[in-house]
């Protein structure tokens, strides 16, 4: 652990990340880049691939190179957008959104029970502050993507 607020999340997301990787590999068999691809497109569906890759932080080739496989495990389709050119549009099946809906609480479940654990009681995390803190963080930083810091004085 470092006292340096930059390490400290990067570590932070990391273990998360590696926490809820495990928990979707143990109960369903995907990945949590699997699943974060299908919540992702969960909340932005019917999406094009640039639009996917912009809200993932990867390129469209990232996203392009992906699909072929999802859509042979039955977990989203593609189809061509009428009028728009080589556009293709992306959903989810009932496969991919019940994966997501379930797996989804899971995951909320996990968390929400790591913040309440005993072992924190000596100083409690306040879940739904925490959250609002961390959406009014996230979205001061989309705002501000590469201020230096005299910009953010």
């Amino acid at each position: 652990m470092s006292d340096r607020l930059s390490f400290t999340l990067h570590e932070l997301v990391a273990e998360l990340d590696a926490f809820a990787d495990a928990a979707l590999q143990a109960g369903y068999g995907v990945t949590f880049n699997h699943f974060q691809f299908l919540a992702v497109l969960d909340e932005h569906e019917p999406v094009d691939m640039t639009t996917l890759a912009r809200c993932l932080g990867v390129t469209k080739a990232a996203v392009s190179k992906r699909v072929p496989a999802l859509v042979e495990e039955g977990w989203i389709t593609a189809a061509s957008r009428p009028g728009a050119g080589r556009s293709i549009l992306l959903a989810l099946t009932p496969k991919g959104t019940a994966l997501v809906r379930d797996a989804g609480e899971v995951l909320e479940r996990d968390f929400a029970a790591m913040l309440t654990h005993p072992s924190l009681a000596a100083d409690p995390i306040d879940a739904p502050r925490l959250n609002a803190q961390l959406v009014a963080l996230t979205a001061f930083i989309q705002q501000h993507p590469t201020a230096p810091q005299e910009a953010l004085a």
